[in-house]
């Protein structure tokens, strides 16, 4: 049960309020670089995780529970955050308000079709809508703790902005195959 790739799991859902705690201060720059470098580590044992389950065959229902759902708290968090210290701000707040939207819509989605034991795999488009949103969310934070970078930002919102319309796309693809099977 609680086998490597479940600890990295876990281990990622621990993480979350010590991220929060360094992203808590804006203009504390030290705070934000080492919060990019807690989230780029993040980042790491979500690609190992999965790694290690699927090349030791160690995959567990455990951890095909807890992946999404640590990868939901961190990018929620992360938002949340991002835009409580205005790191994100005006527009920019709806790209990301429709990324945390898409994620409950698609995880409610995923629960109801599981209990009719129909699965919605993970597109090619849906990955990049989430290498883009992590970019995206690297970024700004590492905007945070190095704001004489001013382009760090700029990337940071470009990509949050494409995560969000990949976001709608890839949303409304689960969305519309989710509807086949609702009464």
């Amino acid at each position: 049960m609680l086998s490597l790739p479940n600890i990295l799991t876990l281990s990622r859902i621990f993480a979350v309020p010590l991220l929060v705690a360094l992203l808590w201060w804006p203009g504390w720059h030290v705070g934000y670089l080492a919060g990019f470098a807690l989230y780029c580590l993040m980042g790491i044992t979500d690609y190992f995780d999965g790694y290690v389950a699927r090349t030791q065959g160690t995959v567990s229902k455990l951890g095909v529970f807890l992946d999404p759902i640590a990868d939901k708290i961190m990018v929620g968090a992360v938002i949340v955050m991002l835009c409580a210290t205005r790191d994100i701000e005006g527009w920019h707040v709806i790209a990301a308000i429709v990324i945390l939207v898409r994620e409950i819509v698609v995880s409610g989605l995923r629960e109801f079709l599981a209990d009719l034991r129909v699965s919605m795999p993970v597109t090619k488009l849906a990955k990049w809508k989430t290498a883009f949103q992590m970019i995206a969310l690297g970024a700004l934070i590492l905007a945070g703790g190095l704001p004489q970078f001013a382009f760090v930002k700029d990337v940071g919102v470009v990509t949050l902005w494409a995560a969000a319309v990949l976001t709608m796309v890839t949303g409304w693809d689960y969305l519309r195959a989710g509807l086949k099977h609702m009464d």
